[in-house]
C-alpha cells in the first residue's frame, strides 16, 4: 500500500470516528435550540413587558418552572382533581377540543409504551413508488364506499429530527408492511435520520385485526 493510501485510510478512520461523535451532538443541539427558541418565544415577550426588561432564556425558565409546578400539583389529591376539571373543560370546548385532544394523544403515544398509543411500526411506499418511509400505525378503520368495505391503516409519518410533527395518511391495510421494530426503536430511527437503525429490517403483512364496524365512514 502506498504512503498516500495509508494516510487516506488513517484519515478516513479518524474522520468517521469523529463523525460518530460530532453529528449526534449537532443534531441534539439543533433540536434543543429549536425547542429553546420556540418555548422562549411564547412567554419571553410577555415577561419582558411585565418586568420591563427581557433576557434570553427567561421564557424557557418560566416554562420549566410552570411544568415543574404543574407536575408537583398533579401529584396531590387537590391538584389532580383540578387537573381533571381543567382537562374536561378543555376537552369540551368546540374549537379547542380537537387540537388539545390530538396533541395530548400524540405526545402520549410518543413518550409512552402504553397499549393505547401507537400500535405498530410499519413502512409504506412514500413519497413515491419504490421509496419507503417509516410510519406508526395509530389504528385501523373500515371505510365503506359504494357498499364495499375495505380496511385502512391510519399511519403517522413523523418528521426528522422532531417526531412530534409530521403527517397522517390512510393506507389500505394490504399496502402497509409491518416491520420488526419496537415503537421506541422507530422513534430513534426517525430522530436520527436513519443513523440509528438495525442492519436487517424484516417486514411482512399486517396481522389480522378485528375492526369495529361502527367505525365505518
Amino acid at each position: 500500500m502506498s504512503v498516500a493510501g495509508s494516510i487516506f485510510d488513517i484519515f478516513k478512520k479518524y474522520f468517521l470516528g469523529g463523525v460518530l461523535v460530532v453529528v449526534p451532538i449537532i443534531i441534539t443541539f439543533l433540536v434543543l435550540r429549536f425547542l429553546f427558541e420556540t418555548i422562549d418565544g411564547i412567554l419571553g415577550p410577555y415577561l419582558g413587558k411585565l418586568l420591563g426588561t427581557y433576557h434570553i432564556g427567561l421564557g424557557v425558565l418560566a416554562t420549566l418552572l410552570i411544568i415543574l409546578l404543574a407536575g408537583l400539583l398533579t401529584r396531590n389529591l387537590i391538584g389532580s382533581e383540578l387537573y381533571r376539571i381543567g382537562d374536561r373543560l378543555l376537552a369540551g370546548l368546540p374549537f379547542v377540543r380537537p387540537i388539545y385532544g390530538a396533541s395530548k394523544q400524540l405526545l402520549t403515544s410518543i413518550t409512552s409504551a402504553d397499549k393505547t398509543s401507537f400500535q405498530q411500526v410499519a413502512m409504506i411506499e412514500y413519497p413515491r413508488i419504490g421509496a419507503y418511509s417509516i410510519c406508526f400505525i395509530t389504528q385501523r378503520v373500515t371505510i365503506v364506499s359504494y357498499g364495499k368495505e375495505r380496511v385502512y391503516c391510519i399511519c403517522f409519518i413523523p418528521s426528522t429530527p422532531t417526531p412530534v410533527s409530521g403527517m397522517t395518511v390512510m393506507i389500505p391495510e394490504e399496502e402497509v408492511r409491518i416491520i420488526d421494530m419496537t415503537i421506541e426503536d422507530g422513534v430513534k430511527f426517525c430522530v436520527s435520520g436513519g443513523v440509528v437503525s438495525p442492519k436487517v429490517i424484516r417486514s411482512g403483512s399486517p396481522a389480522p385485526v378485528v375492526v369495529d364496524k361502527g367505525q365505518s365512514i
